[in-house]
């Protein structure tokens, strides 16, 4: 009987195992047989590393939707149970997504979580007023530096982020009184919050502010238990609460 030879797909099995191996140290880039063990165990690992991203990912998930949920007076757990209840089917990563860019739409999807929960009727369909920001193009700067002001000049106009600006008239700031912190020598948004809680105004999130217009409460009379003092939603809820027993 003849031979087979095989030895054509014998040298390109070695060349693929000695490509993937191609960077290791020692002879674990030269030897076929030491190839061969690193190969596989750094496939195991690559498998473990995996594993671990999703379990990364899906506890960062939970603790921005955790945060956002806070801000309205639930909890996770709640909140999750809610959601099934309302029958609204979004994963994790979507609602986080919503928690940190789209405040208004997650604002939105609370109210009805907590619908369910109360046993109120949930609306499938949600409208949310949305103005989409008009955008100039920006204005070409020269090229030369220009020296900073000194401490003892007077303060012209100050630059300010479009966030700062919507703040600042919220909050019925003047931005050119507000000292800057940002780059460049912008004015930010905790520059306009900070000069507002100087000047003794109201300091509350824009969903307590949203909340309180609907509910009639003053946000004077409020006292704030979130982060720095600020008023949240769930203070709102429970001045509001406070008011009807009262009346």
């Amino acid at each position: 009987m003849a031979r087979t030879a095989r030895s054509l797909h014998a040298r390109k099995k070695r060349r693929k195992v000695l490509e993937q191996a191609k960077g290791y140290r020692g002879t674990k880039h030269t030897s076929y047989k030491r190839a061969k063990e690193q190969v596989w165990k750094s496939g195991v690992y690559a498998y473990e590393g995996r594993k671990q991203r999703k379990r990364d990912f899906r506890s960062l998930w939970i603790q921005r939707i955790n945060a956002g949920v806070r801000e309205h007076g639930l909890s996770y757990s709640r909140f999750v149970h809610g959601l099934r209840l309302a029958e609204i089917d979004l994963d994790r990563k979507v609602l986080a997504d919503l928690a940190a860019t789209e405040p208004e739409a997650f604002a939105a999807i609370v109210a009805q979580v907590k619908n369910a929960l109360n046993g109120d009727p949930v609306e499938r369909r949600i409208q949310i007023e949305w103005q989409r920001p008009e955008v100039q193009p920006p204005a070409k700067k020269p090229k030369k530096s220009r020296p900073r002001k000194a401490a003892s000049e007077p303060a012209g106009e100050q630059e300010a982020t479009e966030a700062a600006e919507r703040r600042a008239e919220e909050l019925d700031v003047d931005v050119e009184s507000v000292e800057a912190t940002g780059a460049e020598g912008q004015v930010v948004v905790d520059d306009v919050e900070q000069a507002a809680e100087e000047e003794g105004k109201v300091h509350a999130t824009e969903a307590a502010e949203r909340k309180a217009k609907e509910l009639g409460v003053d946000l004077g009379g409020v006292e704030g238990t979130g982060k720095d003092g600020r008023i949240t939603v769930g203070d709102v809820d429970k001045a509001a609460k406070a008011q009807a027993s009262d009346g």
